[in-house]
């Protein structure tokens, strides 16, 4: 079982960048998935919910008209669009899975977690 993230990079300040989360190994279409960051010396924070249909979300208050979760259960892949990216949004952003269909927004609720993919904003 495993989720690789994917999407990762340096932009400007003000910038977009699209991380992706595949998930292989079983099938995660039934499984609520989140989407979390760390900052250096920081603790790991909830970024973006999805409930296991898609017709759920939840943002964390700093990202929230910034970012989308959306996913494609077809390709067992959950998605985060980030648009207008701030500094303060740099970070090693991980995916995660768990084995219930309902959103949850903190660490011990997840199951499976990616390695991670660093997204640097400058400024």
């Amino acid at each position: 079982v495993q989720l690789q993230a994917s999407g990762g990079g340096l932009v400007q300040a003000g910038g977009s960048l699209r991380l992706s989360c595949a998930a292989s190994g079983r099938t995660f279409s039934t499984y609520a998935k989140g989407w979390f960051r760390q900052a250096p010396g920081k603790e790991r924070d909830f970024v973006a919910a999805i409930n296991w249909s898609g017709g759920s979300t939840y943002y964390a208050d700093s990202v929230k008209g910034r970012f989308t979760i959306s996913r494609d259960n077809a390709k067992n892949t959950v998605y985060l669009q980030m648009n207008s990216l701030k500094p303060e949004d740099t970070a090693v952003y991980y995916c995660a899975a768990r084995s219930s269909s309902s959103l949850k927004l903190t660490v011990p609720e997840y199951n499976y977690w990616g390695q991670g993919t660093q997204v640097t904003v400058s400024s």
